[in-house]
Parts: C-alpha cells; sequence; structure tokens
C-alpha cells in the first residue's frame, strides 16, 4: 500500500531551514518524504541530504520516492532513530551539516495503513512501534503493567482526566482476558469515563475519549520524550557543534510535553555570559550557541490546518547557530 502522508508546514520548514544549493542537512524522521523532497529541491545540484527514520516502511518509501537523487548520490538512508545521528555522521565522515529538522509527529500511513493499532478507528493489533524490530509494544505495556504505572502513563504522557478510573478498568478487564486490539481498548476506556463526560465530547465535537490515551500509550511505547530529550541534551552539551556556524535546527511537536522539551533546550543554549554587565571580560566561560529564531512559537496557517486537519496542533521552533566569537562582550 503507499505511503500516504501529508508533510505539515512544507514552507515554513524549508525557510527556517535556509536550505541552499551545495549544503548539507539532516531529515531526522523522513516520514512520507515530503520534507525531504522539498529540501532536496532546493539544494541540488551538489546538495547532501541524510534521511533518517526508525519506520521501515518510511525507509522504503523514501527508498521509491526520492531514487533519482540516490542514484545520483545525493541522499544517504539510515534506518535508526534519531538520537544516533552522531553515529551516522561518524560513519559518512561528516563533522558538521547546514541544517537538521526533526518532525515528531506520527504519520497518516501509521495511522490509516500501518496496522500496528496506532488509531482506535479500526480494529488492528495493540502494537504501536514505530520500530518494528523494538521489543515493547503497547499490548505489552497494557497487560504487564500495574494499574498504577498505567495510571501515571496515562496521566503524565496523556494528560488525561480520567487516568485513574481508565487504569482500574483495564487492570480489571485484563484478568479475565488479554487485552490485545485497538478496538478492544477504545472500547474500554469508554467504559470507564464517566458518561456524563463522553456526551459532553460528542456534543461539543471534541475528540474522543480515547485519543489521549493512544497517544500517551504510543508515547510510552517508542520512548518519544526520552529520546527527544537525549536528542537535544546531546546539542546542548557539544554546544551544538553538530552544526556548522549559521546552520539551522528546525523542530516541529505535536504535543505539548515535546514542545517544552525543545523550548527549554534552545533558550538554555541562546543564554550566553552571565557575568556583571562591568566585567570587561567574561570569566563564566558560558557562551551563547544558538540564536532563537521563533521567539514566538510559529503555527499552522487556518488554510492548511482546514486542508489538513492532523496540522492541527503543529508548533514550530527554529534556531540557528551562531559563529563563535570568543569570551569578549561585543
Amino acid at each position: 500500500m503507499p505511503y500516504k502522508h501529508i508533510p505539515i508546514m512544507l514552507d515554513e520548514v524549508v525557510r527556517y531551514l535556509d536550505c541552499k544549493p551545495g549544503k548539507i542537512y539532516v531529515d531526522c524522521t523522513l516520514g512520507g518524504s515530503g520534507h525531504a523532497q522539498a529540501i532536496l529541491e532546493k539544494i541540488m545540484p551538489d546538495g547532501f541530504l541524510i534521511g533518517i527514520d526508525q519506520d521501515k516502511d518510511a525507509i522504503n518509501n523514501a527508498k521509491e520516492v526520492l531514487k533519482s537523487y540516490i542514484s545520483e548520490k545525493n541522499i544517504h538512508l539510515s534506518h535508526m532513530n534519531f538520537v544516533r545521528l552522531g553515529d551516522i555522521l561518524s560513519e559518512l565522515n561528516i563533522l558538521s551539516v547546514d541544517g537538521i529538522l526533526l518532525d515528531l509527529g506520527v504519520s497518516l500511513h501509521q495511522l490509516k495503513a500501518g496496522g500496528r493499532g496506532f488509531s482506535f478507528s479500526r480494529d488492528e493489533p495493540l502494537d504501536m512501534r514505530m520500530n518494528t524490530e523494538s521489543d515493547i509494544r503497547a499490548e505489552d505495556i497494557i497487560n504487564g503493567m500495574s494499574e498504577k504505572r498505567l495510571e501515571k502513563i496515562f496521566k503524565e504522557y496523556g494528560e488525561e482526566r480520567w487516568a485513574r478510573p481508565i487504569a482500574r478498568k483495564i487492570v480489571k478487564t485484563r484478568t479475565r482476558e488479554k487485552i490485545r486490539s485497538s478496538s478492544q481498548l477504545a472500547r474500554i476506556v469508554c467504559d470507564a469515563v464517566p458518561i456524563v463526560n463522553r456526551k459532553s465530547s460528542i456534543v461539543n465535537q471534541r475528540i474522543h475519549p480515547a485519543t489521549r490515551i493512544f497517544m500517551a500509550l504510543r508515547i510510552a511505547v517508542n520512548k518519544e520524550l526520552e529520546r527527544l530529550d537525549r536528542f537535544m541534551k546531546g546539542i546542548e552539551a557539544d554546544k551544538a557543534s553538530v552544526l556548522k556556524p549559521g546552520g539551522r535546527l528546525c523542530v516541529l511537536s505535536f504535543h505539548s510535553l515535546e514542545d517544552r522539551i525543545v523550548k527549554h533546550r534552545i533558550k538554555a543554549m541562546e543564554k550566553g555570559c552571565i557575568c556583571p554587565p562591568g566585567f570587561p571580560k567574561c570569566v563564566c566561560n558560558k557562551e551563547s550557541v544558538l540564536r532563537n529564531l521563533t521567539k514566538k512559537v510559529q503555527r499552522p496557517a487556518e488554510k492548511e490546518v482546514a486542508m489538513n486537519p492532523m496540522a492541527r496542533s503543529a508548533k514550530l521552533r527554529a534556531a540557528e547557530k551562531i559563529s563563535e566569537i570568543g569570551n569578549y562582550r561585543l
């Protein structure tokens, strides 16, 4: 089945990445290759793109969609998680790049055609692994974790109001039978949520009662927040050495916890010397390494959201690696 996904905030991403011919970029989350293709079009004829994705379906799709660029050796594909970016660059003998993109959203293909239970709109195995070679599935978490741990996942990752009764209902149900499918879990969640709240959601056209639970499970299965934080901490610890001076980092997030991690890490890397204003020379040795390009987070236009509802929660943040100026105040 064709890999279906609509790239979100495509024009904004390409603009903030400042894509130009001959430069080197990394798309850390290929998905449907929409962003990758747009980047490649801008950096040709002698630019180079490193495409990374932990989902084999995305890699196989990229091999087809981007085959002309592959044949011209303008792109290198890696089936890995983006936390391994340093290893990939080392293997390619690349010290630094001109731009890095992270699109942290789940793809339309994974929701509609992945067959892994990301969505409750159809009856699928309760898997939710983006990398099908990973060990832990959503089914393992639902059937194996304690009630308290389930509640914590639903509350922290899904910001679910009814985390406790939902966790209790899951544990009670699994004593009779294992919970194996997405539709089965969705029914359990609906049964656990108070009727008044369910009716209110329908009347006000709010999200399905199981939406936050499925999102929380997906985040837990794929360790999304831990890996994002590890990635951003790595960039901060290395003083953004993975980026060339003037290089750009762009992150598309779809969850408040993801956005918070990105926002705080960029802010920390933007903050420079904390010595008193009267000091002629810095003695704290704290340098600013990034310039925040999105003081106000960028959101998709109303027109894009109308055409692609999956874009409605997207937030784009971007930063630029500043040139080294030493420890003197200018």
